[in-house]
């Protein structure tokens, strides 16, 4: 069986308040874990990935490569939204959007971009309130996490690409060039997971033929531990081990 998104993590500076920011946008529900310096919120339904907080103190260097976009299903939707992200301690930001562009930006108290976009957008429909998590990142990194989850490419013209699970969800989209060179680790990463008795050495393998790199540094020891690897645009990301 191949890796399955376990997690989207987020690098932060105090993870607790961070998971703390996010549950009360989402709605969804803070859990515990091994790890007492991390967090996780967990998905009301039950499936699909979580979102990790786990410990880091780089300084933000530009732009994060990743953001997720919510969802509105009406105006009074999208202002609710803002207004609960605002009180939940995000701000106003202005990267060069468009009023016309019908979306609001904000940062979490992290400084991490976000957007929640307008009603009516036909790309995001039916995905749920996290539309998707988009992605600076080239044709060819679209192409390897197609691969590298199994997930079907739904979109892929004049170099960009997304994919979405076969169960439907959140999308996954990479906006190809022009990308900005990579500075630093990525405050946004996946975390990739297995089964209980599945061939681990072997899918780390088969990762490495769609055109990842292996890095010896890993995190954690043991049960649990994860290894580092990183995606063909050189993005950081984790497989569990079983």
């Amino acid at each position: 069986m191949t890796s399955q998104l376990f997690a989207i993590c987020f690098r932060a500076t105090r993870p607790s308040d961070l998971a703390d920011f996010w549950s009360g946008v989402l709605g969804w529900e803070v859990a515990g874990g091994p790890d007492e310096d991390a967090a996780a919120i967990l998905p009301p339904s039950g499936s699909g990935f979580r979102i990790r907080f786990l410990p880091g103190q780089e300084p933000k260097t530009g732009q994060n490569r990743a953001h997720f976009d919510l969802t509105s299903a009406s105006p009074e939707d999208q202002r609710r939204t803002v207004a609960r992200a605002l009180e939940h301690g995000g701000r106003h930001i202005d990267v060069g959007q468009l009023p016309e562009e019908g979306h609001v930006v904000l940062a979490d108290p992290d400084d991490n971009e976000f957007c929640v976009v307008g009603p009516g957008n036909e790309f995001l429909a039916d995905t749920g309130f996290i539309g998707a998590l988009a992605c600076d990142g080239t044709q060819q990194v679209g192409y390897f996490w197609s691969e590298a989850l199994r997930w079907p490419l739904v979109w892929d013209q004049d170099e960009e690409t997304a994919i979405q699970s076969p169960d439907g969800g959140t999308k996954i989209t990479w906006g190809g060039p022009p990308v900005a060179p990579k500075t630093g680790a990525n405050r946004l990463s996946f975390e990739l997971a297995l089964p209980s008795g599945t061939d681990w050495q072997a899918e780390v393998g088969r990762l490495v033929s769609l055109g990842a790199t292996r890095s010896e540094a890993g995190e954690g020891d043991g049960e649990g531990s994860r290894v580092l690897m990183f995606d063909p645009d050189g993005n950081e990301f984790f497989v569990r081990r079983p």
